[in-house]
């Protein structure tokens, strides 16, 4: 049996951040050519196809035809994935963890290597996301205000709403 916990894991450092890992090129808009997915990875494609439609996350996507596939976000290397911009709701929520707090309250929420900050639609979803690090803190995110001001907002494949930053007066901290 296949690990494909740790294969998803692989894909997504390969289509995200570091192509070169298996030879792989990425077009401008982050697509793959999946035979080369395949052969890089030695996945047959029923075995990609698993990892894509068992993602809990919905990481990837494939194109119509399944011949290319890419990661829906996340990148630290620069790809347009053609996202048009959205008005967001009023509220957005961001997971992160404790010890991050003092910086995120000087600077806010920052890309840092990627190339947007993500924000998560509802609590849950972001309790999930700063799970991952230890005990999640959620911070509330003005989106709407944020928009008002100026600010673009994009949509994930996934639902992930994307912004290229979140300055501190639109965060609004627990306690």
């Amino acid at each position: 049996m296949r690990n494909y916990t740790k294969a998803s894991k692989f894909l997504s450092l390969v289509l995200r951040h570091q192509p070169e890992k298996i030879g792989v090129t990425l077009d401008c808009h982050g697509w793959a050519e999946v035979p080369k997915i395949l052969l890089g990875m030695n996945l047959t494609m029923e075995d990609l196809e698993h990892i894509v439609d068992t993602d809990e996350k919905r990481r990837y996507s494939f194109n119509e035809d399944k011949t290319k596939i890419r990661a829906n976000q996340g990148h630290s290397i620069p790809v347009d994935l053609e996202l048009e911009s959205k008005e967001p709701p009023e509220f957005l929520y961001h997971g992160t963890v404790g010890q991050f707090l003092g910086s995120i309250q000087r600077e806010g929420l920052q890309r840092r290597s990627r190339q947007y900050v993500h924000l998560s639609p509802d609590v849950e979803t972001a309790e999930k996301v700063g799970s991952r690090r230890g005990k999640p803190v959620i911070l509330q995110i003005a989106a709407g205000k944020m928009h008002q001001d100026g600010y673009t907002f994009y949509v994930s494949e996934n639902g992930v709403w994307l912004t290229g930053e979140v300055p501190p007066l639109y965060i609004k901290f627990p306690g």
